[in-house]
């Protein structure tokens, strides 16, 4: 993953902002209602050439692997490619009953087509990734960094299009989203309202979009390990924030590990696990604590 990748990691500030007290005070809402967190984190990718040394020698199905290690999966292939009903019941066949996907929607919508005449598109990309049934998290869209808030209008009237059955997660990228307060806020309180997950991104070279603004008791992490010592102290810094917002009230955690050149993500993703299930006193299914 290059985007938000530096030179110099080194020299990056990577601590955590306080959480915006929005925030807080969302969690405070939900907290009654709230049970035990659900927890999913995994990488970005099942890709054996990306995840050099993660699959054992002869493994033949490498989602079937992947899916006995992790409990989840960031599907960043649909962007791609929209994936047919057959792929998609393909996949689910080859996962256990506690495994989810989180697929990402198609740049064909996102980018080429810029939210513009997508409907056909938008219905046959939920129609697919609805067959995931009990297997489905929450599919993200991300807008290319050159989407810009003069376009909110036609952003929200896409999100209010989008498939009611399907739960969405938004990112927005372009720096003009996070520089003014009254944009910031006017998209913020959109997303709250429609209960669509405003996404964080943890990655180096964009501190802007670690807002730390969750618009509903879901917190969406897209963390990008910089290939550097401080990636493992990073996450440690998570485990802290998520333990704060579970004892606010936070209801869901979808955490992928992404690396700007993905060769150590299983690895970072287990040791989040670990850190998680020790801190917090989970029992999220990892590596180190596999599919019983």
């Amino acid at each position: 993953m290059k985007f938000g990748s530096v030179e110099n990691p080194e020299a990056v500030d990577f601590s955590l902002p306080p959480t915006h007290p929005a925030t807080l005070d969302l969690l405070k809402k939900q907290s009654r209602y709230s049970e035990e967190l659900a927890v999913y984190v995994g990488c970005a990718k099942w890709n054996k050439q990306d995840l050099k040394g993660f699959y054992p020698r002869g493994t033949k199905d490498e989602l079937t692997y992947y899916a006995t290690q992790f409990n989840s999966i960031e599907l960043n292939g649909t962007f791609y490619n929209s994936p047919d009903k057959a792929q998609v019941e393909t996949w689910k066949a080859k996962t256990p009953a506690d495994f989810k996907f989180f697929p990402k929607v198609p740049q064909s919508i996102s980018h080429y087509g810029r939210l513009l005449n997508v409907d056909e598109k938008m219905m046959a990309f939920c129609d697919a990734i609805t067959l995931f049934e009990e297997k489905l998290g929450v599919s993200f869209l991300q807008l290319h960094d050159n989407f810009k808030p003069k376009d909110f209008d036609r952003l929200a009237g896409f999100l209010r299009k989008f498939a009611k059955s399907v739960p969405l997660a938004v990112e927005v990228r372009n720096g003009e989203w996070f520089a003014n307060d009254q944009v910031r806020e006017q998209l913020w309180a959109f997303l709250e309202r429609e209960g669509i997950a405003n996404i964080i991104v943890d990655t180096a070279g964009r501190r802007d979009m670690l807002h730390m603004r969750l618009t509903t008791p879901t917190a969406f992490v897209r963390y990008v390990g910089a290939n550097h010592s401080s990636d493992k102290s990073r996450l440690d810094d998570w485990v802290l924030r998520i333990k704060e917002w579970r004892d606010a009230g936070l209801q869901s955690l979808y955490f992928f590990v992404h690396q700007n050149i993905e060769v150590e993500s299983p690895l970072l993703s287990a040791y989040f696990i670990d850190q998680l299930n020790r801190v917090l006193g989970l029992q999220v299914r990892g590596p180190h604590a596999k599919l019983l």
